[in-house]
């Protein structure tokens, strides 16, 4: 996704240099020494590149004649500059729908901070690039994190893989105990699980068991494909950045890193936590090879499952002593979630 400056509407004054793809010159404006690459604004909506070509429009979209006339447009031009009214996501849903496969771009036009992200994710492929004021440092900050956020989650297959010395391996279950009542937490995330995904929790962080999301059918309850029950509030859970938090510490906004049996990480952001009084077991697991044991309390309940390295799902109230579960392990220890040996190779 690209980031433009609009340079059209500063009025007077020296035009400081910005981090934009591309700058949005008046027509008539000599180009800055440090644009590389310039379009021009007229006054009757048409966008010139530097050799004076018509190459895109600028259409505001207030009504359902401003979306028509957007819409007439898809397919003719290599860009489209949209302006939207107080209808923002919808307009913008429609001609990005409208766009798919046509070779036309559309950029929209940023006054607020808030409107950034509804269009850089509209119908999950988002516009093509946002047009930024000059003069709003705040507004150019988030586009650019917003930017980075998009480039991840839709690059190949929107997939990471684990940190370098750590991997998924098979553990073995060394004792299931009852773990008393205590403080569980269920993490409802903003878009759905898969079957086969799940986090990485534990009570020490470098053995973190993969815990299934709420995704399977039962005759008891319906799924949660948005939620992992994910344990007690003192457990450690991995975040899409690498680092770890405890339970307790997770706030709506969090993105954390869902994992699948194969290793394979995406990010993920919470909706919201939902942390109740419940029974807890307690299993204890350790990989052979490393020695590196762990141990994670997850709620007594049938709904409560881990994946085992053959890619079943057992709830925690069928699993026994020997069995094996997948769980990600690493050597390095955390300060305040963070892998101290990053840290340390950082500096």
């Amino acid at each position: 996704m690209e980031l433009w400056l609009d340079a059209a509407s500063v009025n007077g004054g020296v035009l400081q240099p910005h981090p934009a793809d591309r700058v949005l010159l008046a027509n008539g404006d000599a180009i800055p020494e440090w644009v590389d690459s310039a379009l021009f604004a007229c006054e009757d909506g048409r966008i010139l590149d530097s050799s004076t070509t018509p190459v895109g429009v600028h259409i505001e979209i207030s009504d359902a004649e401003g979306q028509d006339a957007a819409k007439s447009m898809v397919g003719l031009v290599s860009w489209i500059v949209l302006t939207t009214g107080d209808w923002q996501m919808i307009p913008l849903e429609n001609i990005v729908a409208a766009a798919q496969g046509t070779g036309t771009h559309l950029i929209a036009r940023i006054d607020t901070t808030q409107s950034i992200r509804g269009a850089a994710f509209a119908l999950e492929t988002g516009v093509d690039g946002l047009l930024l004021p000059a003069d709003h440092a705040e507004i150019w900050a988030d586009a650019q994190i917003i930017a980075a956020e998009r480039l991840a989650t839709q690059s190949e297959g929107d997939e990471g893989v684990l940190e370098d010395g750590s991997e998924l391996v098979a553990v073995e279950i060394l004792s299931i105990d009852d773990g008393g009542v205590g403080d569980r937490v269920c993490v409802d995330l903003t878009s759905i699980l898969e079957v086969g995904e799940g986090f990485l929790i534990g009570s020490s962080a470098n053995a973190l068991v993969l815990v299934h999301g709420e995704t399977l059918e039962s005759e008891f309850v319906p799924p949660r494909p948005f939620r992992v029950n994910a344990g007690a509030v003192h457990a450690y859970i991995l975040l899409a950045d690498g680092s770890t938090k405890y339970l307790s510490e997770l706030i709506a906004g969090d993105s954390v890193a869902v994992c699948n049996s194969s290793g394979i990480v995406r990010s993920a952001m919470i909706g919201r936590m939902k942390i109740e009084s419940r029974p807890f077991l307690l299993i204890r697991y350790g990989h052979s090879e490393s020695e590196i044991t762990g141990q994670i309390f997850l709620q007594q309940a049938e709904t409560v499952r881990l994946i085992s390295p053959l890619g079943d799902m057992p709830s925690v109230t069928s699993v026994e002593v020997g069995d094996y579960l997948l769980a990600y392990t690493g050597t390095s220890a955390r300060h305040i979630g963070q892998n101290v040996l990053s840290v340390a190779e950082e500096h």
